[in-house]
């Protein structure tokens, strides 16, 4: 595409998306190679403002593009390769830039943890994405991921060990230092006002097939209710973010064909400690989930220091089984806080990737769309890890 960037930073002037522009500079400020991107948002005074707040050159491009104004937002396209989007709730704010997207063949990554808008997406943008050639890739952050990626190597890991997928697997979350976003917040109270409005949506959000169209699999792990597993020798939670993540999950297996297998069950859940202390947490977990934000959850726009950004870390474990009975374990560590500083890299790597990668158009995955080179690029630029655990 003869396009005057390479990459837009569509939000750069929200505290995600500011942060997206701040890892290109560190990453890449005075590397011959280095994409060619733009900071866009509503207000011209801002990014001015933000542009010099991060020490960004003068000569940064930026755009004026709005959501509200389809026509803004088709121009944008059309100048850029690579749209990243941290504007949300998507729901909202989303669809317009995803349709210019799909329709003028510009790639585009977002943060979306949204199922029951993303399957709407997928419902009505899929044809177009594949006839344009766009790539288009939901959840590009902590959602999902650190998930889709580290199922993903643990799957490529056992084929070579053991010639066969894991038919099982848990993603276990054994520590994770940080906040989630205010974006993530406000996306779960619009996904309860979108499934109030139209009681069909319910039916996506609940089933853990509800981003592969067509596909049914087996029942799944349930993940709800505390349990003590004893090969890890520690009481087992509900993760919050597990609704999201194992459809990504299962979405990325069906459009590779079903290299997990169509058996395939997999769930996530948080790690507390051994014995009565790790069960009363498990316990207080389960009850968290009812209200995960609690009473004053974060807004968009806000967000940690960034001292707090830098103590931040996870650690997730990803335990696999064979239907032969053979086990292995794959481990994704990152630094930083996780639902800000290294998801800003995450999401800035996937655009990366994205203009880099020669995949047929469509609506994907990180997994299924840049799998292996994600990771490699994760590695490289965004301190995460990738590692089988003997």
């Amino acid at each position: 595409m003869a396009r005057e960037f390479d990459i837009v930073i569509y939000g750069a002037t929200g505290y995600t998306g500011r942060l997206v522009a701040e890892h290109f500079l560190r990453e890449y400020g005075d590397s011959p190679d280095a994409p060619k991107w733009a900071m866009a948002g509503r207000n011209p005074d801002k990014l001015a403002e933000v542009k010099r707040e991060i020490g960004a050159p003068d000569s940064t491009p930026t755009i004026v593009a709005d959501a509200a104004d389809a026509t803004s937002l088709a121009q944008m396209c059309e100048q850029a390769k690579v749209v990243i989007s941290t504007v949300g709730p998507y729901q909202l704010y989303g669809e317009p830039l995803l349709a210019a997207c799909a329709k003028s063949g510009t790639h585009y990554a977002d943060l979306c943890g949204e199922p029951a808008w993303m399957r709407q997406m997928i419902d009505k943008y899929e044809a177009d994405a594949k006839a344009s050639g766009a790539r288009i890739s939901f959840s590009s952050g902590f959602d999902s991921i650190p998930f889709d990626l580290g199922v993903l190597m643990l799957q490529k890991e056992a084929q070579e060990r053991f010639g066969a997928p894991c038919t099982t697997v848990r993603g276990r979350v054994r520590a994770m230092k940080g906040t989630f976003s205010g974006g993530t917040a406000a996306s779960l109270a619009e996904s309860m006002k979108a499934m109030a409005r139209d009681p069909s949506l319910i039916k996506i959000m609940r089933s853990p097939f509800g981003l592969t169209p067509g596909f049914d699999g087996p029942d799944q792990p349930g993940g709800m209710v505390p349990k003590y597993e004893s090969d890890l020798g520690k009481w087992a939670a509900p993760f919050v973010m597990a609704p999201i993540n194992t459809k990504n999950v299962h979405r990325t297996n069906f459009l590779l064909g079903h290299p997990y297998g169509e058996d395939f069950r997999y769930d996530e859940m948080v790690l507390t400690s051994p014995g009565e202390a790790g069960k009363a947490a498990a316990n207080a977990a389960a009850e968290m989930m009812k209200n995960p934000f609690g009473a004053k959850p974060p807004k968009p726009g806000e967000g940690p220091t960034p001292e707090e950004r830098e103590n931040g870390y996870y650690d997730v474990l990803f335990v696999g089984e064979t239907e032969g009975g053979e086990t292995l374990r794959y481990a994704v560590k990152g630094r930083y806080d996780p639902g800000y500083g290294s998801t800003s890299r995450m999401i800035g790597e996937t655009g990366i990737g994205l203009l880099q990668s020669d995949a047929p158009g469509g609506i994907g995955t990180p997994g299924s769309i840049l799998g292996e080179a994600l990771v490699a690029r994760l590695r490289e630029h965004a301190e995460v890890t990738f590692e089988v655990e003997e």
